[in-house]
């Protein structure tokens, strides 16, 4: 288990991180959310021992990063953004040299060495100079470095960034692949990703965490604090314009405007199924219903309300 309090990191005068405190649990898969420059980096390099706190603690089970830093070092494996890899070096021969700096017994290298060249996929290259990878490839070789030891939480730094859309699959089924025993950190900007991949995610935002809860419980946060009932339906005959006026007749109706794929999006009054009303009053008026259905949010809709919102707070207190 990771337990972060009140982690707080100044870069001179910047504050990167403002006292963020959250808790991950062993075995999560986590993904780290926020815009450029919101802290994410910062706190991933802190959780390694990569970076000092200016001031709070971050405990890897029993042990404390800054008392403890090579015993917490020993438990995580990490994979920053830019992966520092030598080029004239062979597959096999970066993960030996990793090796030796992780401390691997020698009787326990090649074997280490073995195992992880085939869980990431690299049987084929082990062979081959860095140099000549693709990126996806580079990719594999740093995650390989990061879990050679076999750690219990491994730390992913924007893993797919720059990959092409088969590489982004085959990297994304690995990470995958690596859960379970793992604690799995995960920073990127690609949503999906998180909403494919991860059981929680948490949103950093100006050095403050604004939001952690599973996807899901997010976006029902998102819809408690905005408009209750959304919704999606369509009507037969290409009436999609006369329903559309008809709708917006309904009390309890927010807003409602045409899709784009033929169909009518609704926002209704927050705590107000307004399912059953526009059902009723659509058939009323003679049209055909064929669909209806609860519109689900997407993670980007919830990263876009919570950093938005922590914007128009931070515009009420200047």
């Amino acid at each position: 288990m990771i337990k972060i309090e009140n982690l707080v990191k100044f870069y001179g005068e910047y504050q990167a991180l403002k006292g963020i405190s959250c808790t991950i649990n062993k075995g999560e898969i986590v993904g780290f959310l926020g815009p450029n420059g919101a802290g994410k980096s910062t706190m991933m390099r802190i959780i390694t021992g990569y970076l000092p706190a200016t001031s709070g603690y971050v405990h890897l089970d029993e042990f404390e990063v800054y008392e403890n830093p090579i015993e917490v070092k020993r438990r995580i494996g990490y994979t920053p953004e830019n992966v520092s890899l030598y080029n004239e070096m062979s597959v096999s021969e970066y993960l030996k040299f990793c090796s030796m700096l992780k401390g691997i017994k020698n009787k326990d290298r090649k074997k280490r060495i073995d195992e992880t060249i085939q869980l990431t996929g690299l049987t084929e290259y082990r062979n081959r100079l860095i140099g000549h990878l693709s990126k996806g490839y580079k990719q594999r070789t740093g995650i390989a470095q990061a879990i050679l030891s076999d750690p219990d939480v491994l730390i992913l730094d924007e893993p797919t960034s720059g990959l092409d859309p088969n590489q982004l699959i085959d990297i994304r089924a690995l990470i995958k692949n690596l859960a379970g025993k793992r604690t799995v950190i995960l920073s990127t900007h690609i949503l999906s990703e998180v909403e494919e991949m991860c059981e929680r995610a948490l949103i950093i935002d100006q050095g403050v965490l604004i939001a952690e809860d599973t996807i899901e419980g997010l976006k029902v946060a998102m819809d408690k604090e905005i408009l209750g009932a959304n919704i999606e339906l369509k009507v037969d005959g290409k009436r999609e314009k006369e329903a559309l006026q008809a709708i917006r007749e309904v009390e309890g109706v927010v807003q409602a405007y045409e899709g784009t794929r033929g169909n009518i999006i609704v926002e209704g009054e927050r705590g107000l199924d307004i399912r059953p009303i526009i059902a009723r009053h659509i058939i009323n008026k003679g049209f055909n219903l064929v669909e209806l259905k609860s519109l689900e949010r997407s993670l980007e809709d919830v990263f876009i309300y919570f950093t938005d919102k922590k914007k128009n707070e931070n515009k009420d207190q200047e």
